[in-house]
């Protein structure tokens, strides 16, 4: 089927929502489809060059549209059906809200004639998702303009701060005649601050001798990425980055401090400073602790956010890259001595090491270590997942990154059932790097159905699992706490059996060189390989303790 121009008169509503897509260059169509319009979006967007993408359930869908949308820069876009569709997909696009990933989430919708008998499946979709999307419409009954109402929801998601949205279109609309798509108004160049902002961060800048970035989500963006590694060299200062900046800053840069949280990790480097810059670092990133520091701090941001810990000394809002460059434009060399940055880089890497191994299995820290010299060695370089639970504090901290997106992760809602999804996900959007997902049991049992639609896609991913049967960070938190017996814990469960029943590579492992030769096999798989891996939870509390205090 040839795809009309956009624009074209005598499309269907289906036809003009997917032209919308096709306009904002979202990439792949995610979801799990039911009656109504589900189907003829599907058909639609295929025959305008966007593919579908089957997921086993909702959230899954979400989370991955959400993740091809941070690694594209494109919005994202999920079709689901009325009622448990929607239900389903709540939990996604609250992490894609939290972690401000822009995406529309089509849902099937009532007719207004339909609601006049219908009551199964009902419920009002805007109102539950209303906390957790940044727009709501309706296109339930024929004769409106779909396509420029999901074009609109389109932009919405992807303006400052980014979030997704929600489109209901009814089947009815979805086959009737639509209005065409308008056309796009073309953006305009991002402009570079000035004014008493501009001039009060600069003297802030000025008068400092030891000052400290930290880079956050929104410094992943290419040019702010680039304009901020400039920056810092220029001060030659030390840069933090939030999880979801792994990689603004590489791990062996010499200027780079560790991982920000707004713990204790990193509180003796930020003690020395006398100038805080958050760089792109949305609030969302931070765990919920009191700020700690008495610097003043300057607030670079695409858009003003509710700074509930402190008030910045000064704010540039706006485009990220630009406001950068401008600090950068006028910046001396700080105080910071090479030796000094690499001596608090060490501590706080000896602060959240991992103790060895014993006889309930690997260290976690070996693990991601191990798994990264197994990547070198096959020659790959494969984009990270990390899930919810224990097990992402050593992967956040010891696997090593080079480049924005080389590390995903939901940090603003930290659902646990993420890292399977997101890795299919970076998988198909770059198949070269492949993708490496880490997580633990219970994210994969959260998630388990995924491992099929891994398999049925072939996707080039390397799944290891954290097995110790058990929600070990849970079990640290319940303190004295007298929980019945299986409270925190399952039986041990075969993900590798699980895999290899679906058509893929299933290896299990339980010492350091049974871990290493199932790694080399899983990495030379042409699919989806999972490693299943006895790991010691015995060191997380020690790790947690210093990691937050």
């Amino acid at each position: 089927m040839t795809a009309p121009p956009s624009g074209r008169d005598g499309l269907t509503g289906a036809e003009a929502v997917a032209e919308a897509l096709r306009a904002a260059g979202v990439p792949r169509l995610y979801g799990v489809p039911g009656g109504g319009s589900s189907l003829d979006l599907v058909e639609a967007a295929a025959a305008r060059g966007i593919p579908f993408v089957l997921a086993r359930q909702e959230t899954a869908a979400v989370i991955m549209a959400a993740t091809e949308a941070e690694l594209s820069g494109r919005p994202g876009a999920v079709v689901v059906t009325r009622g448990p569709g929607v239900g389903n997909a709540a939990n996604g696009i609250a992490q894609a809200a939290l972690d401000r990933a822009p995406l529309l989430l089509l849902a099937d919708g009532f007719t207004g004639t339909e609601r006049a008998f219908a009551t199964h499946q009902f419920f009002d979709h805007a109102a539950m998702l209303a906390p957790v999307t940044k727009a709501q419409a309706r296109a339930t009954e024929p004769g409106g303009a779909p396509g420029a109402i999901a074009a609109t929801l389109l932009a919405t998601a992807m303006a400052a701060p980014r979030g997704p949205a929600l489109l209901e279109v009814s089947g009815g609309v979805a086959r009737a005649p639509a209005a065409p798509l308008p056309l796009a108004a073309l953006a305009g160049a991002a402009a570079a601050p000035e004014g008493p902002a501009l001039a009060a961060a600069r003297r802030l800048l000025a008068a400092a001798r030891r000052p400290v970035l930290v880079a956050g989500l929104e410094a992943t963006e290419p040019a702010a990425c680039a304009a901020l590694r400039a920056l810092a060299e220029r001060l030659g200062c030390p840069g933090l980055v939030t999880y979801k900046a792994k990689g603004v800053l590489p791990d062996a840069h010499p200027l780079f401090g560790g991982v920000f949280t707004g713990g204790e990790a990193e509180a003796p480097l930020l003690r020395e400073a006398d100038l805080i810059l958050l760089a792109g670092a949305d609030p969302v990133e931070f765990i919920p602790q009191p700020w700690r520091y008495g610097a003043p701090v300057i607030d670079l941001g695409t858009a003003p956010r509710p700074l509930h810990y402190h008030a910045p000394a000064a704010a540039l809002y706006g485009p990220l890259a630009p406001a950068l460059a401008a600090l950068a434009a006028e910046a001396a060399p700080s105080g910071w001595e090479a030796a000094a940055i690499a001596a608090q880089r060490a501590a706080w890497l000896r602060a959240l090491a991992n103790a060895p191994g014993g006889n309930r299995g690997l260290s976690p820290q070996a693990v991601v270590e191990i798994t990264q010299q197994a990547c070198r060695v096959a020659g790959r370089d494969p984009r990270v997942s990390v899930d919810a639970g224990a097990h992402m504090f050593p992967c956040t901290t010891f696997w090593q990154a080079e480049r924005p997106g080389d590390l995903l992760i939901s940090n603003g809602l930290a659902t646990m059932g993420f890292a399977l999804p997101a890795g299919i996900a970076a998988a198909l959007h770059d198949p070269g790097r492949g993708a490496l997902a880490f997580t633990g049991d219970g994210g994969l049992l959260m998630a388990l159905g995924e491992l099929a639609t891994a398999a049925v896609l072939g996707a080039k991913l390397t799944i290891v699992v954290f097995n110790d049967a058990s929600l070990s960070l849970i079990d640290i938190k319940k303190g004295g706490r007298a929980l019945p017996d299986g409270a925190l814990g399952w039986p041990e469960a075969d993900f590798a059996g699980a895999l290899r029943a679906l058509g893929g590579t299933g290896l299990r492992a339980a010492d350091e060189a049974g871990f290493r030769a199932a790694l080399a096999e899983a990495l030379a798989a042409p699919g989806p390989a999972l490693v299943d891996v006895r790991v010691d939870p015995g060191s997380y509390p020690a790790q947690i303790k210093a990691l937050r205090g």
